[in-house]
């Protein structure tokens, strides 16, 4: 029988009586309001390895249902063992540091999460739903209480990515919110037209909000090959109603080499979760060999959200330089709806296979800038982007968004690298490849307020861009596009001026972008070179 190393008379005498020894062992917890992780055994001296109690902790409280408390000042350090606890009750880590080491976790034990936040329910597949159509208004089905439903076809394919990291493409899928009878929450309407669900499971709501705060975590990063095996040694957050404030993370120990990061948060299959007042550190750039065999820069995250509704990072910033390209992009996302930054330092966001309305307010973006493809509007509102253009529609994926992009008050920094050329909205039309859909450019574009501080150009530069090229193909009649890619309908120019003096220009390919309506106002009204519409 083991006494906990803090184990105290007195606080039998405080706490009331409690089983120790082959109770406490089997998971028995004293009749406090709190679980701590030394009543199970923890050292929290940086050095022993704590991840069995931290584990055993947690299942405590899930039983009993009590929050847990780290210690406040110990230091929890983690090995590599494949062992996750589960959160299923508030958290409060304090001013407690964690050290997970990554050095020797083994490759088939790397997307172990060290915590996973859990549904209090089960998911449920969903019964009698065939087909599905885009825009209809109820499922045609009862779900078990208000889910958040996933969809698949898994007989289509989209978003077959082109490039460097070319792929066949992923199943048809979305993640969309139901009420109980089947109604579909407006503010996530069905996008695709499913002619079969091959799949369709329902993830129901957790009714209260579980909170996360506190805790500095360090990881050591993994010595291993710099490979596409993604490491997820963190947080995954599979529940939804989450918030989680105050958290720190910080990497050390990365060299020349590493495998890449999923993301230390990690959001999946979840909706409104909240992520504020948090620190993030970017990961160190490798290079690796891409699907297509050539090398490639390789992604690594901090944060990500993948299948999810409603996830918001607010008050939230980086350890390392968002203007440092040493360093990978802090976020990552895919199949997700309603995203929002808010007041964040981050060096960039990314949408990679279609996020379902966006919102960048009150932030300032580094040199990897705004990042997306998807759906609806996406909202840029009093921010800061210094990157080489102000948007832009990811071209491995079709360069595509169907909907309107919005921006409002905002200041645009362009980075100076080994071109003059300046763009707000860039992108790639490759419409010889299949992406699995059709592309388009947001029908309308505004920019409400947008001060461009272009200045300490070289000589040759004669002023920033509209659109970049898209298509140096497609510059002509005699040009055919086998994929037809939807040029945006109309501009809007409001109050956008140049520091630099030199003239907004629509596009260097004027072929392309010759039907574009441009509305002016403001103090922009005569610089636009409408000489490209010609």
């Amino acid at each position: 029988m083991k006494t906990p190393l803090n184990w105290k008379p007195g606080a039998l005498l405080r706490k009331g009586v409690c089983a120790i020894g082959a109770a406490l062992v089997a998971g028995a917890v004293c009749a406090a309001d709190v679980v701590t992780y030394e009543e199970f055994g923890a050292a929290g001296d940086g050095k022993a390895d704590d991840m069995a109690a931290i584990v055993a902790a947690h299942a405590a409280a899930n039983k009993k249902g009590l929050p847990v408390r780290a210690g406040d000042g110990r230091t929890y350090y983690i090995g590599g063992g494949a062992r996750t606890a589960d959160i299923r009750t508030d958290v409060d880590f304090g001013t407690a540091s964690f050290v997970i080491d990554d050095r020797e976790v083994p490759l088939d034990k790397r997307s172990t999460p060290v915590f996973r936040i859990s549904h209090s329910a089960r998911p449920v597949a969903v019964k009698g739903m065939t087909t599905l159509a885009s825009g209809q208004k109820n499922l045609g089905i009862e779900l078990p209480g208000p889910s958040l439903v996933e969809v698949v076809d898994a007989t289509v394919r989209q978003y077959i990515r082109y490039g460097l990291n070319q792929n066949g493409g992923r199943p048809k899928r979305e993640v969309l919110l139901a009420a109980a009878d089947g109604t579909v929450d407006p503010s996530t309407p069905v996008i695709w037209n499913y002619g079969k669900v091959t799949r369709a499971i329902a993830h129901p709501l957790d009714a209260k909000t579980l909170t996360v705060r506190g805790g500095r975590f360090t990881t050591i990063a993994n010595q291993a090959e710099s490979r596409y095996t993604y490491f997820g040694r963190g947080f995954d957050v599979n529940r939804s109603n989450v918030r989680i404030e105050g958290l720190r993370h910080d990497m050390t120990g990365e060299g020349d080499h590493g495998a890449p990061y999923s993301g230390f948060i990690s959001v999946s299959l979840a909706a409104n979760v909240m992520v504020s007042n948090c620190v993030f550190t970017a990961h160190r750039t490798y290079r690796t060999v891409g699907a297509a065999g050539n090398p490639v820069s390789m992604g690594s995250y901090d944060i990500s959200a993948n299948n999810a509704v409603n996830v918001s990072f607010v008050n939230c910033r980086q350890t390392t330089d968002i203007n440092d390209g040493c360093y990978w992009g802090i976020f990552g996302s895919n199949y997700c709806r309603n995203l929002l930054y808010d007041g964040c330092t981050f060096s960039r966001f990314d949408a990679h296979m279609g996020v379902a309305n966006a919102t960048v307010r009150n932030c300032e973006l580094g040199y990897m800038g705004i990042n997306a493809i998807g759906f609806g509007t996406f909202l840029v509102e009093n921010t800061t982007v210094r990157s080489g253009s102000f948007f832009n529609l990811r071209g491995d994926y079709g360069s595509t968004w169907r909907g309107n992009l919005v921006v409002r008050n905002c200041t645009f920094v362009p980075r100076k690298g080994k071109t003059s050329a300046v763009t707000l909205v860039n992108g790639s039309s490759i419409d010889w490849h299949d992406f699995g859909y059709e592309c388009f450019m947001p029908r309308r574009i505004v920019f409400d307020g947008l001060a461009i501080d272009d200045s300490g150009f070289p000589e040759n530069y004669d002023g920033p861009f509209v659109f970049g090229m898209f298509n140096p193909k497609n510059t002509d009649a005699s040009y055919v596009e086998k994929y037809p890619y939807h040029v945006a309908e109309e501009v809007v120019l409001r109050n956008v001026t140049t520091k630099s003096g030199r003239p907004l220009r629509l596009s260097p390919n004027k072929w392309m972008f010759r039907n574009v309506k441009v509305v002016e106002n403001g103090a922009l009204r005569g610089l636009l070179d409408l000489e490209q519409n010609k």
